[in-house]
């Protein structure tokens, strides 16, 4: 989507990337301080969730960069690090949590890189596993076509030798990732999921033969790929067709350049169920069979996601009977009755990932 409005952090103006941002942009910025005037001028409209994704604040990150997953109690974690770059998407996903979790939405790019850097720099000193990236709050491409971050934070990366990247996109924003020395210390991931869905669901996002065709030039270029089936819909015929989509994506990808695979089905808070209604009226996927899950999301009851989940999980074993599937955000019970197994203890899950990004990504420790 078009960018109509640019403002500028004075806290930030000074900076090259700030300059460079606005000759791309080619739109007169407005100067503020703070975030005020960025707020008030998204609230004014009718629909502030769409003139958020018209509206770029470039500013500073005034908290800290690396975070740890918001995981919840009761369901396994994966122990994955956010490196926080910016906010939002100029993407318009009918399940997006963002559009209820920022009040009001803003896209917003953090500019003051060294200090992203110094955090960095102190992650990569230690002696473990860290598997870093920047698609929590964000789609991590879609900065590519006014910032090149990829540039910055890829060869940062392949530097050292204990922690990974990994950027997750529904775009096919790779140019940037052509050149890049990235010494397999970077796994470029996407988002999948049907075409029904894509179509339905997931307006301005590339096709599924688009992001495969993506992952495959990035393969040829030597990065490690991981893929997300997140967030599996339930809907007539949905097991037929997610297993097509794991077909499709092992003829298109070697399984053994694939980090990890993740399944998750749509869970959403209860505030996002009103915002979906108006903002895309045709959708079905609000109402399935919803039970409140032990998060305060509305879950899926466990038997229909259980099913679907021991079907596409059958499916990508038998094309790749040793890569590391797991589960974002689910039980033990899930896990026993899809995969046959549960990670053991709190960190379980952790590990088996560290492991997967040893082996894929050549990670090691002293």
């Amino acid at each position: 989507m078009p960018i109509k409005t640019l403002f500028i952090d004075r806290a930030v103006a000074h900076l090259p990337a700030a300059a460079s941002i606005q000759n791309r942009l080619g739109i007169p910025p407005r100067l503020v301080d703070g975030s005020e005037a960025v707020y008030a001028c998204i609230s004014r409209s009718s629909d502030p969730i769409q003139r958020g994704k018209e509206v770029l604040f470039l500013t500073r990150n005034k908290g800290t960069f690396l975070r740890e997953c918001p995981g919840t109690r009761d369901y396994t974690c994966c122990g994955y690090k956010i490196l926080h770059i910016g906010t939002y998407c100029t993407m318009d996903c009918a399940y997006c949590i963002l559009q209820a979790y920022f009040h009001p939405p803003v896209l917003q790019l953090f500019l003051n890189h060294a200090a992203m850097q110094r955090e960095l720099a102190a992650i990569f000193g230690r002696n473990e596993i860290s598997r870093i990236g920047t698609g929590e709050f964000t789609d991590s491409l879609i900065w590519e076509t006014w910032i090149s971050l990829s540039k910055r934070l890829v060869p940062l990366f392949a530097r050292q030798r204990r922690a990974i990247l990994e950027l997750k996109t529904k775009s096919t924003a790779i140019g940037h990732l052509a050149k890049l020395d990235h010494n397999r210390k970077t796994i470029i991931a996407w988002s999948l999921n049907t075409p029904q869905m894509i179509a339905d669901a997931e307006r301005g996002t590339a096709s599924l033969d688009a992001r495969l065709r993506a992952a495959v030039q990035c393969q040829k270029w030597g990065y490690p790929l991981a893929f997300h089936l997140d967030p599996m819909v339930i809907y007539d015929g949905c097991e037929v067709a997610y297993e097509a989509l794991v077909d499709r994506l092992f003829t298109h990808v070697d399984s053994r350049n694939i980090a990890w695979i993740s399944l998750g089905s749509f869970r959403f808070m209860p505030a996002l169920k009103s915002i979906v209604q108006q903002r895309f009226p045709a959708t079905k996927i609000i109402y399935g069979e919803f039970i409140p899950g032990l998060d305060g999301k509305m879950r899926y009851f466990q038997p229909l996601r259980t099913a679907l989940y021991r079907r596409v999980a059958a499916r990508i074993k038998a094309h790749a009977p040793d890569l590391m599937v797991y589960f974002c955000m689910e039980d033990a019970v899930v896990w026993e009755k899809a995969l046959g197994m549960v990670p053991e203890g709190d960190a379980g899950l952790s590990r088996l990932l560290d492991a997967a990004a040893r082996r894929v990504c050549d990670l090691s420790l002293d």
